[in-house]
Order: C-alpha cells, then sequence, then structure tokens
C-alpha cells in the first residue's frame, strides 16, 4: 500500500460530502457517542460501492442509464428527506439527552443509507481504486480489497474525528437557540445542495 494512496484518501475522506456533513449535524445534535454511530454508518455504507468497484458491477451502473438514473433519484429523495429531517425540532439536529440504543441504530442506518444510495460512489471506486495496483503484481481482487479496507478505516477515524469536534460544540449552541436555529437552516441547505447536485448529474 503506498504513500501516494494513503495521502490520496486522506485528502478525498477530509473533504466536505454528505458522510461528513452527516456526522457534524449527528455530534452538534446528539453529542459524541452519537457521532461514532454515525461514523460507523457512513463507514459501512461504503460496503456495497467497494463490492460493486471489485466485482465490476460498477462499470455496469456506468453504461445502463435507467440503472444509474433510479439509484440517483432514490439518493435525491433521500437527501432530501435529511434536510427535511434536520429543519424538525427533533430530527437530525435534536438536542436532546435522549441517546436511547434504537436512537443509535436509527442514526447509523442513516448514515449507511447515505453512502448506499449514491450511485456516484460506485464509480468513485472504480475510477480511483485500479490506480494504485501494480500491473502484474498478485491477486489484483485481494489488493482491492486490501485497499478498499484501508479506505473504510481511514474514513470511521476522520469522521470520529470530526463527530469529536462537533460535540464540543454542542453545549454552546444548547445555551444559544439562535446559533442552533441557523445551524440547523445551514445542514439542511447543505443537504438540499448536494441533492441538487446529485440530481444534475450524469
Amino acid at each position: 500500500m503506498s504513500w501516494e494512496f494513503l495521502l490520496t484518501s486522506f485528502i478525498v475522506v477530509l473533504l466536505p460530502g454528505t458522510g461528513v456533513i452527516y456526522t457534524l449535524a449527528v455530534g452538534l445534535g446528539r453529542g459524541f457517542r452519537a457521532s461514532v454511530a454515525a461514523a460507523l454508518g457512513c463507514t459501512f455504507g461504503i460496503v456495497p460501492a467497494a463490492v460493486a468497484s471489485i466485482l465490476g458491477l460498477a462499470a455496469l451502473l456506468h453504461t445502463s442509464a435507467l440503472m444509474f438514473q433510479v439509484l440517483k433519484y432514490l439518493g435525491v429523495l433521500y437527501l432530501f428527506y435529511m434536510a427535511w429531517s434536520i429543519l424538525r425540532e427533533n430530527g437530525a439536529l435534536d438536542v436532546s439527552d435522549n441517546t436511547a440504543k434504537a436512537g443509535m441504530w436509527r442514526v447509523a442506518v442513516r448514515g449507511t443509507l447515505l453512502n448506499v444510495l449514491n450511485p456516484k460512489l460506485s464509480l468513485f471506486f472504480l475510477a480511483f481504486l485500479p490506480q494504485f495496483i501494480t500491473p502484474g503484481a498478485g491477486d489484483a481482487a485481494l489488493s482491492l480489497v486490501g485497499l478498499a479496507a484501508a479506505f473504510m478505516l481511514m474514513t470511521f477515524v476522520v469522521f470520529v474525528g470530526y463527530g469529536a469536534c462537533a460535540s464540543l460544540a454542542r453545549d454552546y449552541m444548547i445555551r444559544r437557540p439562535s446559533v442552533l436555529r441557523w445551524f440547523r437552516h445551514a445542514f439542511a441547505g447543505a443537504f438540499g445542495f448536494l441533492g441538487i447536485k446529485l440530481a444534475s448529474s450524469e
């Protein structure tokens, strides 16, 4: 595993996307433990995309316009749903102390769905992972699995870091309802923008 792969992966994981925004929102609203559940869900949501790229299914997604469009608009609808959920008083940015296991489970499942319903993630892995395979070096599939596992581990660690930083600001937000309202609208707007951006993708 090359340092080029690790550095490139780190930059990709750091870039704000749906998973980062979701983990930050959960960290601000529910605290550190919930943000770990969000990070775990987002990381687990990478598995279908990684498996698809390794098995070559992402190539079919790339060539089948209908399949891509169906998955894309499911993802768009879910992003809009997340925007609406954040705007609700008891939604993803709820600052109550309710940290029941069922709530944590829902946080993780939502994070998983954010990545599962993003067809661009499979295409990203199809284009990204093969660049770091050495031609003629043993089993390519096994190497791809190792790269995907490293990418997922890095995603989890970085997202937990994002969640920890967000949870530190939670008490500040609880004491300032106007700031909380601003963050609700900002995160909802971010999810809405990502939904529009995904809808316009080809």
